[in-house]
């Protein structure tokens, strides 16, 4: 039993070390390319060619519920992709926490009930 909760404090810390590292890069949002064509009339992205792009943008829900975004320079196309991919994994170790959390407190529970019920300390 005490290997087990070791395991599991071990599991906790590694996690809550990984929550530490995410967040120095979690970026909350969406990101979408876009493709577009320019003010030029007579550049091939008017005449069936390929149009202009990507352009990266990021949408997040803001602080009144709205959906809102913003654009991504070229130069850090690659850290924003980062830091929404961080974000998601750092969602993902949240729950993991969370659960190893629910299951600390239901142990204590069923510990507290069979101590009540023997009437032993």
């Amino acid at each position: 039993m005490k290997d087990v909760k070791k395991s599991i404090q071990q599991h906790r810390q590694e996690l809550l070390r990984e929550i530490k590292q995410l967040a120095r890069h979690a970026l909350v949002g969406a990101v979408s390319e876009t493709y577009r064509t320019c003010g030029s009339p007579g550049c091939r992205c008017h005449h069936g060619g390929l149009k202009h792009g990507p352009h990266l943008y990021v949408s997040y829900r803001g602080p009144k519920g709205k959906t809102t975004g913003y654009y991504v320079p070229t130069s850090i196309h690659e850290e924003v992709r980062t830091g929404i991919a961080a974000w998601a994994q750092l969602q993902d170790r949240l729950r993991q926490i969370a659960q190893l959390n629910r299951e600390r407190l239901a142990t204590k529970t069923r510990r507290k009930k069979a101590t009540f019920a023997t009437g032993s300390n």
